[in-house]
C-alpha cells in the first residue's frame, strides 16, 4: 500500500485526494516526498512505541491493552512525583506544577475591573443567591474576581451567560484589555458542591475563560484511575490555548470592528464549507467530530490550532518527565499524530488505534467506568495538521499562518 493510500484511510478520506494535495503543495514550496515520510515515521513510531511497551502481539486488544496499561503505569509514577512538590493536596500541588512547567508566556487578556463593571451591570442571580449576597458590591468586597469569573461557569444558566456577554461585549475596545500572566485558580472549598455538578456534566474538572486568560480546577476528586492525568494534560493545554488566542485579541486591536471580531472568536465561528479549491485548507477552531462524526469538514484538507495547544502541552508534559529516572511518560512525545489499523484476532476486520496521549488517557477512563470508548479524534485532526507543517516549514510558520488567516477560516496557496 503507497503512502496516500495509508494515510487516507488512516484520515477517512480517499488517497485521490492526498495525492492531489501533494502534488499541488509540493508545486508552491518545492518539498517532496511529505507523504511519504509522514507515513514512514508514523510506522517507525509505532514500532519503537510497541517495543518499549512490551506489546507483542499486533492484534488491536492487545495494543489497546498495553497502552491501558502504560497510562495506569504512568498516573502511578505521576502521583507519586508529585508528593515531592509542595501544597496540602494533590490538587494544589498539581496547580504548582503546571504553572512551572507550561511553556506558554505572558498574554493580552480583558481587564478585571472591566469584569466588575459587567457585573454590576448584569448582576449574576442564581451566584448571588448561591453564596448567600444582598447584591453584587457585597459580593465584590468579599470574594475574588477571578474565583467569581470562574463560579459563573457552573452558576448561571448558558442562557443568561450568552444574553450577558453578548451585550456586554459588543461595546469592548483595546483599552479595556492589558497584558499579565495566564492565572490557574483552584476553587476554595464553598464551591464544592456546586463544582461536583459542572465536574458530572463536563466530565472532567477543569475549565478556562481565554478572553480573561483564567484557568481553573475544581478541587474534586474523581476516584477513577486515569482522571487525574488526563486533566493535567488538559491544564497544559488550555495554557497554550489561552495563549494562542491572546495572540489575535492584540492581532485584531489594530483592525476595525474589534469587539466582533472578539465574539466571533469566543463564540468559535468556523467556516461552513463542503468543498474547497486547489490549494485550500480550513482552519477548524474546534473539534467538530464531537458535535457531529459526519460533519462534511471532517473530510476536506484541514487545519486544527487545537493540535497545536496538545501537541505543545504533551511536549511540557514529556520534557518534565525526562527530568525523574523513575517517571517514564516522555514516552508520549511527538505522539499527538501518530496512529494506524489494527487487526481484530476473532471478529476479523481492523480498527484505528491513537497513540495521542489525550486520546488513550480518554479512553482508559472509558474504560474503567465500564463504557469502552476508543477515541481517535485528537489524533486525526493532529495528521491533518502534521502534514500540513511539514509542507509549510513546521510548527512556527504553521501558527503564523493560522494567525494571519484565522478570520478567513481557510489558508490559500
Amino acid at each position: 500500500m503507497n503512502s496516500a493510500k495509508k494515510l487516507g484511510k488512516i484520515l477517512g478520506v480517499e488517497d485521490a485526494m492526498l495525492r492531489k494535495i501533494d502534488e499541488h503543495m509540493s508545486g508552491v514550496f518545492g518539498i517532496k516526498g511529505v507523504l511519504e515520510m509522514v507515513s514512514e515515521k508514523n510506522e517507525k513510531r509505532i514500532a519503537s512505541v510497541l517495543h518499549k511497551i512490551n506489546s507483542g502481539k499486533q492484534e488491536v486488544s492487545h495494543v489497546r491493552s498495553a497502552l491501558r496499561s502504560t497510562i495506569l503505569s504512568h498516573e502511578k509514577q505521576f502521583l507519586a512525583l508529585l508528593e515531592k512538590f509542595p501544597g496540602d493536596d494533590e490538587f494544589e500541588r498539581a496547580s504548582h506544577l503546571v504553572v512551572n512547567i507550561a511553556s506558554a508566556g505572558k498574554g493580552f487578556f480583558l481587564k478585571k475591573k472591566k469584569a466588575e463593571e459587567i457585573l454590576k451591570k448584569c448582576p449574576p442571580k442564581a451566584l448571588l443567591s448561591f453564596l448567600e449576597y444582598e447584591n453584587i458590591d457585597e459580593l465584590l468586597k468579599n470574594e475574588e474576581i477571578d474565583e467569581v469569573l470562574s463560579a459563573l461557569r457552573f452558576t448561571e444558566s448558558r442562557k443568561w451567560m450568552h444574553e450577558t456577554f453578548d451585550a456586554a461585549y459588543s461595546d469592548l475596545t483595546p483599552k479595556d484589555f492589558e497584558e499579565r500572566n495566564i492565572e490557574l485558580r483552584v476553587l476554595g472549598p464553598k464551591w464544592m458542591d456546586i463544582g461536583k455538578k459542572f465536574a458530572e456534566k463536563k466530565h472532567h474538572n477543569v475549565s478556562h475563560l481565554k478572553e480573561f486568560g483564567i484557568i481553573f480546577l475544581n478541587p474534586i476528586k474523581m476516584d477513577v484511575p486515569g482522571k487525574f492525568m488526563r486533566d493535567f494534560a488538559l491544564l497544559l493545554h488550555y495554557f497554550h490555548e489561552i495563549e494562542f488566542y491572546s495572540k489575535l485579541f492584540k492581532k485584531y486591536t489594530k483592525e476595525k470592528n474589534f469587539a466582533e471580531r472578539l465574539k466571533s472568536l469566543l463564540r468559535g465561528d468556523i467556516l461552513e464549507a463542503k468543498n474547497l479549491n486547489e490549494g485550500e485548507w480550513l482552519i477548524i477552531q474546534r473539534y467538530l467530530w464531537k458535535d457531529n462524526p459526519k460533519d462534511q469538514r471532517l473530510f476536506i484538507p484541514r487545519i486544527n490550532p487545537e493540535s497545536i495547544y496538545w501537541a505543545r502541552g504533551e511536549r511540557d508534559f514529556a520534557r518534565f518527565a525526562l527530568e525523574y529516572d523513575d517517571f517514564d511518560a516522555e514516552l508520549w512525545h511527538d505522539l499527538d499524530w501518530v496512529g494506524n489499523f489494527f487487526k481484530r484476532e476473532k471478529q476479523g476486520g481492523e480498527e484505528l488505534v491513537s497513540f495521542d496521549l489525550e486520546d488513550n488517557v480518554m479512553s482508559f477512563v472509558s474504560f474503567m467506568e465500564g463504557k469502552e470508548e476508543f477515541f481517535t479524534y485528537h489524533q486525526r485532526e493532529a495528521m491533518w495538521t502534521k502534514i500540513f507543517s511539514e509542507y509549510i516549514g513546521g510548527e512556527g510558520e504553521m501558527e503564523k499562518l493560522i494567525l494571519e488567516n484565522f478570520e478567513k477560516g481557510k489558508i490559500s496557496f
